[in-house]
């Protein structure tokens, strides 16, 4: 039962992201009030590349976070975008083609739950917008944490839980009934823009999430609380 849940929420899943790709980049900007890109750039610095490295983006979808880090390594270095929907991979292709960046960066069709890649291969390891959409939260994380060298760090930017009295509760009135409804006349589709509050429900609290990098082992982990707690920024050092 448990496999055939598991296979049922990967199905779905892909089928969301597969219908939303087209105007992904787009939505996210404007939900975000165009926050999502000083989000990703906080991201990428907190990974801490230098120019030369490789790095490896999880989940990379249209291949944003992918071309931050892009700018970090440079032309000498390699960054790896993985993603196991293809839709958004095209995407991406189209995004990278209108940088400089395009011979630097690689970009592969591949599960997030078993990397393909030897042990200690990256300088860092990202994953944005998407541990909520995961299988299995640990083997995500453990498996970045087996693909970066030591002394790398894997970093989520993922949305969170704010507490702020008020604030907490204007931003979950706009995330459980605006966002649905903008998302809706953005790509005139329904369900993904349903989905994405009820993910945020189902996916544990950034100290949560910060207790299981710790318990995965990372030498050092802290994470960062932005704009109010709208998402938080995990970090662990291996």
């Amino acid at each position: 039962m448990q496999q055939l849940n598991s296979n049922a929420k990967e199905t779905f899943i892909h089928e969301i992201f597969s219908a939303i790709a087209r105007r992904y980049d787009l939505i996210n900007s404007l939900l975000s009030f165009n926050r999502d890109k000083n989000w990703r750039r906080y991201a990428v610095e907190k990974c801490e590349l230098k120019t030369g490295g490789i790095g490896l983006d999880v989940c990379c979808g249209t291949g944003m976070l992918t071309i931050e880090q892009a700018r970090c390594v440079g032309m000498t270095g390699k960054v790896i975008g993985l993603d196991f929907c293809r839709d958004m991979l095209e995407i991406a292709v189209g995004n990278i083609a209108k940088t400089p960046f395009a011979s630097q960066i690689e970009l592969l069709e591949g599960n997030a739950m078993k990397l393909p890649f030897a042990d200690n291969t990256f300088d860092c390891a990202t994953i944005g917008f998407a541990l909520r959409n995961v299988l299995d939260l640990r083997t995500v994380i453990s498996e970045m944490q087996r693909v970066v060298r030591n002394g790398g760090a894997v970093v989520s930017l993922e949305l969170a839980k704010p507490s702020a009295p008020v604030f907490k509760q204007l931003y979950y009135l706009y995330f459980e009934k605006m966002l649905p409804l903008l998302g809706k006349l953005g790509t005139g589709i329904d369900g993904p823009y349903q989905w994405l509050p009820r993910s945020l429900q189902l996916f544990p609290h950034q100290a949560d999430i910060h207790a299981l990098f710790q318990d995965v082992g990372f030498k050092e982990s802290t994470y960062y609380e932005l704009d109010g707690g709208i998402v938080a920024v995990h970090v662990g050092k291996k």
